[in-house]
């Protein structure tokens, strides 16, 4: 009765422990023929879940969200303990196939030839045989030893036979001992081999203790503090980065969440073969109690009891912590669903943010445009001068990209102390780089100055005389004026100047005062001695000055614009008629002003005026000896 007691409470033990712990789980089916246990699906489970446990430390980044670092940390603890529990099964499924291979050890070794045990017999036989070879050549050596020479040969001869005798055996035994290795390796490859490759996958996760029941918690990614920075840009560049980051996270966490679903797959398969195992047991179980209540226990009932015992004990140690691995993969999916909501949620956030700042640059620069025609339009409505004209467009184009550039900086750019170093760098390089271009940028702002330079003017720059056609900003365009004497006329060639021409000393620039556009010529005669200088003063006086009243209201009239210009009262021009002495002797000069547009037409009208006056007059033409001369009053 002791022992039908016994038997019925292991039977209600087995059954309440079993129904606890596998039977929400199982379904209602019995398996007769469980699928063994495979080394290698044990293996492969461990390598898919250390491959998990890196991937979840390493391969999704934070996006910059605060909650990130709870996600992160939830997620290594999760993997951390799966992994644990991973190591904890298949440690006790490799104790299950150990077990099963002792079972069937005598089985093998009676079917199978050239197993350990005829290994172990032929060394014993092998080493039997060296031991008598050898106790023979001890007994030859020493009647050797004391042989006479006549008796030596045949000894020796026998000697050689046993050692050729013993060198074999001696092959023979080695051979056998590698083989019979090679056969304990192959053997035990589901035993010690397994238990081995655990141990060194176990080595390759250090951190999560894998052997240790007191394992540490792994160390957590440091906080990547450009990633948060940038996830609280203002700027365009900045949030259109942040939102390319999130976009980016939420890639790499879909990627987990399909890597946590195959692991998943991986543990359910390798739990089927258990849960089928198990569910035998119980049934095995209930029938042995069932044959126990009706006939009574025996012997052979209760080891086997005690047997399906320690099997269920075997195979819960293996399938709980596979159920438990399960349960934390469940959670770590969860926690990676969550992650990719909260950033899903604040990427649209951003997103929206992002629109309405593209949207607001638009409008801003369609603003700045619409300015830009208004003043484009107003200066050719009530700004009629060239001139001036030029000046306010170019102005306008100055504002304009003044402010672009304002704009597109502040929609773009948010971290404005990282700017202005760049910039200064920037600045630097470009100060170096282009010093002749700045230099002559400097310039054209004196060019377009007050007294500056404007196209039409008349210079003299570097040695060329020519009407200005065209100014830039770095460069000014010439055309070139050239001629014998006097008279200057185009040569057909644009002469190209830099700006920074202004700033160099070697090169002096010579350029009509700001609306006026005469010149100084003047008549020379050279007097005869003892000629009546005062007729002649008197007389090409007279007709140079009716010259130039054909046009002195015109001349005067530029005079008048100077004044009003630079605000300084200036003497009027008028014809100029002096004596002076020179080399050749007694000199009478005549100056006058012309215009420099019709500078050859006036210089022909005064040069027909005092022929005339000379032809004609024979005493003005008795006083004067030679040929009269026009040229430029020119001043050293």
């Amino acid at each position: 009765m002791r022992a039908y007691r016994a038997l019925k409470s292991l039977y209600i033990w087995l059954f309440m422990g079993a129904a606890a712990i596998f039977l929400a789980a199982l379904p209602g089916h019995t398996a007769q023929n469980p699928s063994p246990l495979a080394r290698d699906a044990i293996l492969n489970h461990l390598n898919a879940v250390i491959t998990w446990y890196r991937d979840v430390t390493a391969k999704v980044q934070g996006v910059g969200l605060p909650s990130d670092a709870i996600y992160e940390d939830n997620a290594r603890d999760v993997a951390a303990e799966a992994v644990r529990l991973a190591f904890q099964s298949a440690r006790a499924e490799a104790a299950l196939i150990d077990s099963a291979g002792k079972n069937s050890n005598a089985s093998q070794n009676t079917a199978k030839p050239g197993n350990q045990q005829d290994f172990t017999q032929m060394t014993e036989k092998v080493s039997a045989q060296i031991g008598d070879v050898q106790s023979k050549l001890d007994g030859l050596n020493k009647q050797l030893a004391t042989a006479a020479r006549t008796k030596r040969q045949p000894l020796l001869d026998e000697k050689q036979r046993l050692q050729g005798e013993l060198a074999l055996d001696q092959a023979v035994l080695d051979t056998i001992q590698k083989m019979k290795t090679f056969v304990e390796g192959t053997n035990s490859g589901s035993t010690e081999g397994l238990e081995g490759s655990i141990n060194e996958l176990a080595r390759s996760v250090p951190e999560v203790g894998a052997n240790s029941p007191n394992a540490t918690k792994p160390a957590a990614k440091p906080s990547n503090g450009a990633q948060a920075a940038l996830a609280n840009s203002t700027g365009l560049i900045g949030q259109a980065l942040t939102l390319m980051g999130r976009v980016r996270g939420v890639r790499e966490i879909n990627q987990m969440i399909n890597e946590t679903d195959r692991l998943r797959q991986t543990a359910e398969d390798l739990r089927k073969p258990l849960r089928a195992e198990i569910a035998a047991t119980i049934q095995r179980g209930r029938q042995l109690a069932d044959q126990a209540g009706g006939n009574g226990p025996t012997q052979s009932s209760a080891q086997e009891f005690q047997d399906l015992t320690n099997r269920f004990k075997q195979l819960s140690n293996a399938a709980l912590p596979l159920s438990q691995e399960i349960v934390l993969i469940e959670q770590s999916r969860a926690n990676y669903q969550e992650w990719r909501k909260s950033i899903e949620r604040e990427s649209r956030e951003v997103l929206r943010a992002l629109i309405l700042r593209v949207i607001g640059l638009a409008v801003a620069l369609g603003i700045l445009l619409v300015l830009s025609e208004v003043w484009r339009r107003l200066t050719f409505r009530y700004v009629h001068e060239p001139r001036r004209r030029r000046q306010f467009l170019l102005l306008r184009r100055f504002v304009m990209g003044f402010l672009v550039g304002a704009v597109l900086i502040m929609g773009f750019v948010s971290e404005f102390s990282s700017l202005a170093t760049f910039a200064g760098f920037v600045t630097a390089g470009i100060a170096v780089g282009l010093q002749a271009v700045l230099l002559s940028v400097a310039a054209y702002f004196f060019v377009v100055g007050r007294y500056g330079i404007r196209v039409g003017d008349r210079i003299s720059i570097a040695g060329v005389t020519g009407d200005v056609i065209d100014i830039g900003l770095v460069r000014l365009y010439l055309m070139e004026l050239a001629g014998t004497g006097i008279d200057l006329y185009p040569t057909g060639r644009v002469v190209v100047f830099s700006n920074s021409v202004l700033f160099q000393s070697g090169t002096p620039l010579f350029k009509q005062i700001p609306g006026t556009e005469y010149a100084w010529h003047e008549v020379a005669v050279s007097l005869a001695p003892g000629g009546d200088y005062k007729l002649v003063q008197e007389k090409l006086g007279k007709g140079v000055d009716a010259v130039y009243q054909q046009y002195r209201e015109r001349i005067e009239r530029q005079l008048g614009g100077i004044e009003q210009n630079i605000g300084t009262q200036l003497k009027t021009p008028a014809t100029e008629a002096k004596l002076q002495l020179t080399e050749t002797g007694l000199e009478f000069i005549v100056r006058y002003p012309v215009d420099i547009r019709r500078a050859s037409e006036i210089d022909d009208h005064v040069t027909r005026a005092v022929v005339d006056i000379v032809n004609n007059d024979p005493s003005v033409k008795a006083a004067v000896s030679g040929s009269p001369k026009i040229r430029a009053a020119i001043k050293g």
